[in-house]
């Protein structure tokens, strides 16, 4: 594809000029598996800030309670999860309000629920400007998955309000806290990427995603502790990132005592795996997205 540019001597490498002052920029399928270029990414970064932006300002434009959905939605989970399993089947809770032990948890997995929902979603969502003007496409499902600190900082307040009603004293932890937030949004980055480029082709990846996020949500330690697991299975529980972040969330802002590193140690090896075969994935089925969405 060849795009007439004004003449910029700042940005003449790797053009050919042509007669009238303007450049001939000619852009290619890069060819190989690990070109992943992510400095072109960060190149577009006002790109980026502007659809996160965006999504912020669609995610609860016309909606009659706005951002308090960012409330209501793990509010009203924890109301569930609180009679179900901790009035009726006496859920343990490492010694933290039930209640309380409940909403920790769903904001950070709020978040990550979200993201990923958002971003596996994403490149058909943007299908206009996908086939219309040449941008990494790497931007998209980045955007969809930040866009979601918005509803995260809203609920992390209410969360502080929590733990100020039950008396639970905030510690140094807390200031882990801004890693667990990335180790989530990775997560979610690491899966959207290969729901995404796979939704590009095969649109019933989509119905996929509601059932997903529902097995995904009860595989990790919400509704009960992960010191339920026996310890042999500690390790192999740990292939879940998201019970390595919800685990190490209450470490960090309530102060329970389970024992979470060689759980976050293995979550850490599973989100480095999970991102990197993403990271390639997407970039081998990114020539086809312009032609297929």
């Amino acid at each position: 594809m060849c795009v007439p540019v004004q003449w910029n001597m700042a940005n003449t490498q790797g053009m050919t000029a042509e007669p009238g002052g303007l450049l001939e920029t000619v852009i290619e399928a890069r060819r190989g598996w690990t070109e992943l270029n992510l400095k072109e990414v960060w190149e577009y970064r006002g790109l980026l800030y502007f659809l996160v932006w965006r999504d912020v300002k669609v995610r609860y434009k016309q909606t009659a309670l706005g951002a308090t959905w960012a409330i209501l939605q793990p509010a009203l989970t924890t109301v569930v999860f609180t009679l179900s399993f901790g009035k009726l089947a006496k859920m343990p809770s490492d010694g933290v309000p039930y209640a309380l032990f409940v909403f920790c948890a769903q904001v950070p997995w709020q978040l990550f629920s979200h993201a990923l929902t958002d971003s596996s979603t994403s490149l058909v969502g943007n299908q206009g400007l996908i086939t219309k003007v040449y941008f990494p496409r790497l931007v998209i499902p980045t955007s969809a998955v930040l866009a979601g600190l918005v509803d995260f900082a809203i609920a992390f307040v209410v969360l502080l309000g929590m733990m100020a009603f039950y008396g639970a004293t905030p510690t140094a932890r807390m200031l882990l806290v801004p890693v667990l937030v990335v180790f989530a949004l990775l997560t979610a980055l690491a899966v959207g990427l290969w729901l995404s480029a796979l939704n590009v082709k095969y649109r019933d990846v989509r119905y996929t995603i509601p059932f997903l996020t529902q097995f995904w949500m009860f595989a990790t330690p919400i509704a009960y502790p992960a010191s339920l697991i026996p310890q042999e299975y500690r390790a192999l529980y740990g292939l879940n990132p998201m019970a390595g972040v919800v685990e190490g969330f209450r470490w960090a802002m309530l102060g329970t005592q389970a024992n979470v590193g060689g759980v976050i140690l293995v979550s850490v090896a599973a989100v480095v795996v999970l991102l990197a075969g993403g990271l390639i994935f997407f970039r081998r089925m990114e020539a086809t997205f312009a032609d297929l969405v």
